[in-house]
């Protein structure tokens, strides 16, 4: 089992521990910053990973920021490659390349809450559930990227119908692979970053991200909130299309993509936790 490294509150004189808070919150800064100059983020979005990636440091250290800035990098990258075919993708969902604060809280707010139980407890089994809650961020982002470019349409999950694109709850080979790719890296990574994590520890995080990622297109695909553009017709996960507020159908109404992501996370991030308990 993974051990936790001393921190500062334990050698609070230690020049290392205060050049690596130094560099954190550098990182901090110049990623926030970047993101926002690059049009990853919006200035929400930009603020909120600020404090995300402070409470991620203050709880997992410079290793954990790392970790973090892998998810938001390959992602970011993802979601500008070829971003042209995917406009309509982006229609139908309820969010864009450019992330808001919303989808920031959604995606990282539950690995800083895992960092921050880490430091709370002194239990490095947290570190597990940081890791793999970022895998399912991760995984479920790699594959809303990556699956709308296959050749072939995706089909629900349910049905095995064939559905448009950026339908919540379609899937296909080339989107699960992408999904299981985001989930490995993620977990090939942590071991790298976090000595004493063994390769069956990382295996886990993996799997629990890629479950992460599955439960993501169950619920997203099933209960989710739905809305309709008013103006032009276009079912939708956005509150608002065409310029003006769109209706919701079906699903239920607070089940919002935000939500579902959060939920995603927070249950991929658990799984481990649970299992070394």
């Amino acid at each position: 089992m993974i051990s936790l490294s001393k921190r500062s509150s334990q050698n609070p004189g230690s020049s290392t521990v205060g050049i690596e808070s130094i560099l954190s919150f550098i990182g901090i800064v110049a990623g926030a910053a970047a993101g926002w100059k690059l049009k990853f983020l919006t200035a929400s979005g930009a603020r909120m990973a600020f404090l995300v990636g402070s409470l991620i440091v203050l709880g997992s250290g410079i290793q954990g920021l790392m970790l973090l800035f892998l998810f938001f990098i390959t992602s970011s990258l993802f979601s500008a490659f070829r971003k042209e075919e995917k406009a309509g993708v982006e229609e139908k969902l309820a969010k864009s390349s450019t992330r808001d604060w919303e989808q920031v809280a959604a995606n990282g707010g539950v690995p800083a809450l895992f960092a921050i139980l880490t430091l709370w407890t002194g239990d490095a089994r947290w570190i597990l559930g940081f890791a793999a809650s970022i895998a399912a961020a991760n995984s479920d982002t790699w594959a809303s990227e990556i699956g709308p470019l296959s050749k072939e349409a995706p089909r629900h999950f349910l049905t095995l119908s064939k559905v448009e694109r950026g339908t919540s709850g379609g899937v296909s080979i080339v989107g699960t692979g992408a999904s299981a790719g985001g989930a490995l890296l993620i977990g090939g990574a942590s071991i790298f970053l976090f000595p004493g994590i063994s390769i069956w520890e990382a295996s886990m995080i993996a799997a629990a991200g890629f479950l992460g990622s599955i439960f993501d297109t169950v619920i997203g695909g099933t209960i989710q909130s739905r809305s309709v553009c008013p103006e032009c017709g276009l079912e939708t996960e956005a509150r608002a299309h065409c310029g003006t507020a769109t209706v919701h159908t079906r699903g239920i109404p607070w089940m919002t993509n935000e939500m579902v992501n959060f939920l995603s996370c927070l249950l991929a991030g658990v799984l481990p936790v649970l299992f070394f308990w």
